[in-house]
């Protein structure tokens, strides 16, 4: 699917709004594909009112969001290797609460959940503005609003 930055702040927006917890979202592409744009507009339909800087330098972030529900941001970009992600927490994520999006997801490789989605988001060679989304379904994770994905992963 290709989308300008705006519909992929709205189809964030949606998925924040309507998705079932726990779910686990990582969020793949290079520097400045989109991720952070997408971890926020989450955020935003799920209820979180504060601002959601990219957790680059902190590596997590959490936020209280609407309905009870916990937004857990985190970005593995400086991550060396998985066995540092157990100094994050890593072993708690995905209480029953919270919406969990991992940027970077390769960067945890075996570790990532068994039940959880990889959104792919790329810059086009020929249009700067738009980006290329794709996902993949790994396991049964809660469906996501207005996205008919049907690869499976393994």
């Amino acid at each position: 699917m290709r989308l300008d930055e705006a519909s992929l702040a709205r189809w964030g927006e949606r998925i924040g709004e309507t998705v079932e917890t726990p779910v686990v979202l990582g969020l793949q592409g290079e520097l400045g594909a989109g991720k952070s744009v997408l971890a926020r507009a989450i955020g935003k339909g799920a209820g979180v009112s504060a601002a959601m800087p990219s957790p680059s330098f902190n590596l997590v972030f959490r936020y209280p969001a609407g309905l009870g529900r916990e937004v857990v941001h985190l970005d593995l970009y400086r991550v060396a290797a998985p066995d540092e992600l157990w100094e994050l927490g890593w072993q708690s994520l995905g209480a029953e609460h919270e919406i969990v999006i991992v940027e970077w997801p390769e960067r945890a490789e075996t570790l990532m959940p068994a039940d959880h989605w990889l959104i792919e988001i790329s810059a086009p060679p020929d249009h700067a503005e738009l980006r290329d989304v794709a996902g993949r379904r790994f396991g049964v994770p809660p469906a996501l609003a207005g996205f008919p994905m049907s690869v499976t992963g393994s």
